[in-house]
């Protein structure tokens, strides 16, 4: 006991020290804990502005698609109203034709010069149309083709090589590569 005694605040002291030890093991504990929180924060705000600036980016994509569409909706709308503004135009021409050959006609006895006017202006409309970009589809000595010629006759033929287009029985037209309309014909077949 007198060694107890000799010293008392030896036992204190040691209480002290793990104290402070413990206390520093606390604060290095907090300091870790805040240095990771703050490790976390600040990847979150990151991992935020990151998003905020995707979302931005986003909505004015969706804004500028948004506009194009309606871009788009708007001119297509202008191309049927007006689209047809320039055919219109050049058949205008023809139409005033038509109105002074119709005109000349009233005091002309004369069938020769009615035929002459006549193919003048069927001239003309041809090609108008022809600028237009409407092309005729050759039919007659061609072989057959679905996509362009519709066989609506079939005759035996020694003359002519089988499906050989040997008569066309109404005109068939195309702008481009798009038929308008098929060119009806008369086929060859072997007898």
């Amino acid at each position: 006991m007198t060694e107890n005694n000799s010293n008392p605040f030896k036992n204190e002291d040691i209480m002290t020290e793990e104290k402070t030890e413990q206390e520093e093991a606390a604060v290095e504990e907090t300091v870790d804990t805040e240095s990771e929180t703050n490790e976390e924060d600040s990847k979150d705000n990151k991992l935020q502005e990151e998003y905020d600036k995707l979302n931005q980016q986003y909505i004015r994509l969706a804004a500028d698609f948004d506009n194009f569409r309606k871009r788009q909706v708007q001119e297509r709308e202008a191309l049927i109203k007006y689209g047809t503004e320039s055919a219109l135009t050049n058949l205008l021409e023809v139409l005033d034709n038509f109105e002074r050959g119709q005109k000349a006609l009233e005091n002309i006895d004369d069938v020769e010069k009615v035929k002459e006017s006549f193919s003048l202006i069927h001239k003309q409309v041809y090609d108008t149309l022809a600028k237009m970009g409407l092309e005729e589809i050759k039919a007659v000595g061609e072989e057959f083709d679905p996509n362009f010629h519709n066989a609506v006759m079939r005759t035996p033929s020694t003359e002519h090589p089988e499906n050989t287009v040997i008569a066309e029985l109404q005109k068939g037209y195309k702008v481009g590569d798009k038929v308008i309309r098929p060119t009806m014909v008369n086929v060859a077949t072997q007898e």
